[in-house]
């Protein structure tokens, strides 16, 4: 048990020191526009993303309570393997939004890359992480015991 301790405190102090390089180097900039950025994106989050898909995940639930048999699919409740890939696809747009919308960035000047593939690629993404969560639900209802439904 010492050493699977040893393994999880050694990673933990790793992410840390990540951590901590990134917060030297982003704060090496301007602190105040990143400060500025971080408290802007709290409020944004709290005031208006948060509410927004808190109240679409309330109203698929109530749905889901009003008409049970629609809930689950082979006796399998289907709502986490829709929540996860629209998650993870969503803090995509979020953070990758400015690309993705093709709006006026430096990130041609910075970077010298194209901006123009970002949009495919976020659809791809999203296309591969909802065929991969249909895929492990088609995997759960296969191998689902019959006595368990």
């Amino acid at each position: 048990m010492a050493r699977r301790e040893s393994i999880q405190l050694l990673a933990l102090l790793a992410g840390f020191a990540v951590a901590g390089y990134a917060a030297i180097r982003l704060l090496a900039g301007n602190p105040v526009a990143i400060g500025a950025w971080f408290v802007g994106s709290a409020v944004v989050h709290d005031l208006v993303l948060f509410p927004l898909y808190a109240g679409l995940d309330a109203v698929l639930v109530l749905l889901l309570r009003r008409y049970p048999a629609l809930a689950c699919v082979g006796g399998v409740r289907w709502l986490n393997y829709l929540r996860v890939p629209a998650v993870v696809s969503g803090l995509l747009l979020l953070v990758w939004s400015p690309l993705i919308l093709q709006l006026p960035t430096a990130f041609h000047a910075a970077s010298g890359l194209s901006d123009q593939p970002f949009f495919r690629h976020w659809l791809a993404v999203t296309v591969v992480l909802f065929g991969l969560s249909a895929a492990t639900l088609t995997a759960r209802i296969a191998t689902k015991p019959e006595d368990a439904a």
